[in-house]
């Protein structure tokens, strides 16, 4: 466990580039559950020359509360300084016994962005000093007898959470984290008193560690509000350029041009590079005077007639587009077999 506390800021180096800075200064508090480890203990009688005895403390699930200000850089890192408090009931003692911690931590911590903006998890490391109240008591020659002493030590955290924005205040966030506390071993001397004759006994604390989960809240001083989304521009009425049609007749069951269908075709043109026309429709038509399918394949040759003419003008063929509707769209309806001067045609029309 101690191999992967230290490996955490390790394993923050390649998430360097998804960093959600916390920018500033910020406070933060939390509460939580403490599920201590069971606790090793050697003792050794002063002066003696015996074996030293051994003894396991089991501990009851116990609370643990922190509070902490820090400051975020901008780029995903961050320092604070951490108060914290821990008490655990030692199991099956009646009395009730316990141990109480307190001290201070300094912490380095750096924010992921997971590209979410709800949770922005974060990692880190601490390292600072817990001093240890032990209220115990152990079997006297008259029965308990009861022994208490205080003992400071370095300690180291490593801590795993998460963030969780409030939306309705600026700069606060809700936390749920969990870390592993561990107390360097320690030693001390504890003078028994007159039950045990003035003995005084060395007592070596092998294993103090702690699972700890918490919730908090967190508070950064500073932060802006987010801009009001940018009010939309009115659009602008945008007036659809009307389109110009070109009407070019056509002699029965013709589809050469006349010269008057040339000029209207060289007017349709020199028009058409004076607007901005995204395209331009030509389309053939016939009169009844022949059969449905004859009809289609003579208003083709018109209308490509009519688009070869176009292209001589300056026209990019790439910009026409020809269709062929033979007698479907007639401008003066007739039966079938009329021939109408009208219906013989093909429309230019500027888009």
């Amino acid at each position: 466990m101690k191999r992967i506390v230290l490996a955490l800021p390790f394993l923050a180096v390649p998430m360097l580039a998804q960093a959600q800075p916390v920018s500033g200064l910020y406070v933060g508090a939390g509460a939580g559950a403490d599920f201590m480890a069971n606790e090793f203990l050697k003792l050794r009688t002063v002066g003696s020359i015996g074996p030293s005895q051994k003894a396991r403390v089991k501990f009851d699930t116990g609370v643990m509360g922190e509070a902490s200000v820090g400051y975020g850089f901008g780029n995903g890192f961050r320092l604070e300084l951490e108060g914290l408090y821990a008490t655990n009931s030692v199991r099956n003692t009646v009395p009730a016994r316990q141990q109480d911690k307190y001290g201070g931590m300094v912490n380095g911590l750096f924010d992921f962005d997971i590209g979410s903006p709800y949770v922005f998890p974060y990692a880190g490391i601490g390292g600072g000093y817990v001093s240890t109240s032990h209220n115990l008591a152990v079997a006297g020659l008259n029965g308990p007898v009861n022994y208490g002493y205080r003992k400071g030590t370095a300690a180291y955290q490593g801590i795993v959470g998460a963030a969780f924005p409030i939306p309705f205040v600026v700069g606060l966030s809700a936390t749920l984290d969990y870390r592993f506390v561990g107390l360097a071993d320690s030693k001390r001397t504890v003078n028994l008193g007159p039950a045990f004759n003035g003995a005084r006994v060395q007592e070596k604390v092998l294993n103090n560690l702690s699972n700890i989960v918490t919730v908090g809240l967190r508070y950064q001083f500073d932060v802006a509000p987010p801009p009001p989304p940018p009010m939309a521009a009115a659009p602008a009425a945008v007036q659809a350029a009307p389109s110009r049609t070109y009407l070019v007749f056509f002699d029965w069951d013709r589809a050469d041009l006349t010269a008057r269908a040339r000029q209207i075709i060289a007017d349709a043109a020199a028009n058409a590079t004076k607007v901005q026309y995204t395209r331009i429709e030509v389309d053939g038509n016939a009169d009844r005077s022949g059969t449905p399918a004859y009809n289609i394949g003579l208003s083709r040759r018109r209308a490509e007639t009519v688009a070869a003419e176009l292209v001589r003008d300056g026209i990019p063929r790439a910009a026409i587009d020809i269709q062929a509707f033979g007698d479907t769209r007639p401008l003066v309806p007739t039966a079938a077999g009329v021939r109408e001067p009208q219906n013989r045609r093909v429309e230019i029309v500027i888009r």
